[in-house]
């Protein structure tokens, strides 16, 4: 026969501890804290314990300084450690490395499985969101009516745009009736058909808190709703099943208040950049309408003064009337223009806040009016000056001082009689007419 293996006590331990270590791993745990201890090195010691077993564990300095909270006498905790032996005493222990509240610990695994199952289903990816609509009317709410998530969103959005009609579907957002009442409006809000966009509010909490958010059935119906939705629960940190499953996430109630309001400061700004365009416009319209009258004057100097003075003169009326004309085209439409921008403005903010631009309009309108007539009548008295002085150094006015002008059967200015040959007739034009005349011989 074999000699048996004999070990001492250490070996027994180290190879017990060995064999724990190898054979178990890292096991997680829920279990009562009792005779608990924390001396000065920092390290805790206590004890895990249920009904029927107990088993000693530590947990040392380097791992309980990311617990955030202190343990206590009879609390229930899940434990995440590594199974071995303490070989000095032969202790059976737990080297503890994680520890959080029992409760607290359920709820997120129940969550991370929820979470994986409902991910695996196709309910997070997003080729299945729905954009939101570009026009906002109605928007629905789901929430408490007295909590302060309505508020925040009600506040936001009178503040953005109070046009916004907004219908509130009220429900429980904490405890056990939550998650059907959730589930009630959801379908409610989804049968009437009445909003353009969904919003699922509440405020930040514990993961407690905010379980009801974290329902299964919840969350299929949130997928399948018809209406853009947006989940605005708990605090920019906070995520629950409904973040991840509706078509888009705001990080609190504000924010999705922000989401599916504009603001109507903007809708100012873009009123006041078409009045800055009008105006640019107007002016290089005049600019344009002054450097042809100036060409029409300097090609009125190269021609015959009287007959182009009056064809001029004609044309500057009729240049005068298109100018008009055009003016008044393009005023109707900008005013057509500015009345649909109104119209607009009208829908997203109080009309008090209109009626000033309105009256700075009509002003502009009636400026605009008067500086046409006196720049018509300006350009008017204009030509007619310039019509007297061409009149005073005209060829006519000469003649009518007793002068006349001799021509030649061909029509050439006679200005030598040795042009004319003896008897030739020719033509004198005075003040009164013309008539002919013969020379005589020498």
């Amino acid at each position: 026969m074999s000699e048996p293996q004999i070990f001492t006590v250490a070996s027994l331990n180290a190879e017990v501890r060995q064999m724990l270590e190898q054979g178990f791993g890292t096991v997680w745990l829920i279990g009562e804290i009792s005779n608990f201890s924390a001396p000065s090195s920092g390290h805790w010691y206590f004890t895990l314990k249920d009904e029927q077993a107990q088993i000693k564990a530590a947990m040392f300095r380097t791992s309980n300084q990311r617990v955030r909270m202190r343990p206590q006498h009879g609390m229930q905790v899940l434990v995440r450690a590594k199974l071995t032996v303490y070989e000095p005493r032969g202790d059976y222990q737990l080297i503890v490395e994680h520890m959080e509240d029992a409760g607290a610990g359920l709820l997120q695994q129940r969550y991370e499985q929820l979470k994986q199952r409902l991910a695996a289903a196709g309910l997070f990816a997003s080729d299945s969101k729905q954009p939101l609509p570009a026009a906002i009317r109605r928007v629905g709410i789901i929430t408490s009516p007295t909590g302060a998530a309505i508020r925040d969103i009600l506040a936001v959005l009178k503040r953005r745009d109070p046009s916004i009609e907004v219908i509130i579907y009220p429900s429980a957002v904490q405890g056990q009736a939550a998650t059907a009442e959730l589930l009630s409006m959801l379908q409610r809000a989804i049968a009437r058909n009445e909003v353009d966009v969904l919003i699922m509010a509440r405020g930040g909490g514990s993961l407690e808190d905010l379980w009801c958010f974290n329902d299964e059935q919840l969350a299929y119906a949130l997928h399948s709703c018809p209406i853009p939705t947006i989940s605005a629960i708990g605090h920019e940190v906070d995520f629950t099943i409904c973040d991840f499953v509706a078509d888009v996430r705001a990080a609190t109630p504000s924010a999705a208040a922000e989401l599916v309001s504009q603001d109507q400061r903007q809708w100012l700004h873009q009123l006041q950049q078409q009045r800055l365009r009008l105006s640019a416009s107007w002016q290089r319209y005049q600019r344009n309408q002054q450097q042809q009258l100036k060409a029409i004057q300097q090609r009125l100097l190269l021609q015959d003064p009287q007959r182009r003075m009056q064809l001029n003169s004609q044309r500057l009326d009729e240049i005068s009337g298109r100018i008009q004309q055009a003016v008044l085209r393009t005023l109707q439409l900008q005013q057509r223009q500015l009345s649909h921008s109104q119209q607009r403005l009208q829908r997203v903010h109080p009309e008090r806040r209109i009626e000033p631009a309105k009256q700075q309009l009509q002003q502009l309108d009636q400026r605009l009016q008067r500086l046409i007539r006196e720049h018509t009548k300006q350009r008017h008295q204009h030509l007619q000056a310039q019509l007297q002085q061409l009149h005073l150094v005209s060829p006519l006015q000469t003649i009518a001082r007793g002068y006349a002008v001799v021509t030649n059967g061909q029509r050439q200015v006679i200005r030598d009689p040795q042009q004319l040959a003896p008897n030739e007739v020719f033509q004198v034009r005075v003040a009164g007419g013309e008539f002919a005349a013969k020379k005589l011989n020498d």
